[in-house]
């Protein structure tokens, strides 16, 4: 199937994946809501979830999380997108990724293995590692 992607199809999910790195948690819920797939990725194998939480939008990684998306939807390099808001250290990324049901022991690097190479205590003891 080498049928060439609509314009238009291109142009909507570049808009999705926009409101997902700028946090517009009411638009990005309302594309959801409206159809848009909810474990949408771009070509780099980022899911929305992804870009929220590596740019910070806690509100948005939960509207995405309550509509279907998979907490643990990693990457085309295997990174997690608890892994990412740990590199960031989005602390209320990383608390609205666990209430969604993701798991700190997913991806490569995993979450537990970021906060050991980081140093971060408070969140191995948070992820329940040693």
């Amino acid at each position: 199937m080498s049928e060439t992607p609509d314009p238009e199809v291109i142009e909507l999910a570049s808009k999705v994946f926009d409101l997902a790195r700028t946090g517009d948690t009411a638009a990005l819920a309302a594309y959801v809501d409206a159809g848009v797939p909810a474990n949408l990725t771009n070509d780099k194998g980022d899911s929305l979830v992804m870009l929220a939480a590596y740019h910070g939008h806690a509100a948005a990684v939960s509207a995405l999380l309550e509509r279907g998306a998979d907490a643990d939807r990693a990457n085309d390099r295997g990174q997690t997108p608890l892994a990412g808001a740990v590199f960031k250290g989005e602390d209320a990324v990383i608390r609205a990724l666990l209430a969604g049901g993701a798991n700190p022991e997913s991806g490569t690097p995993s979450a537990v293995d970021t906060a050991r190479m980081f140093g971060k205590a408070d969140l191995l003891e948070l992820f329940g590692a040693r």
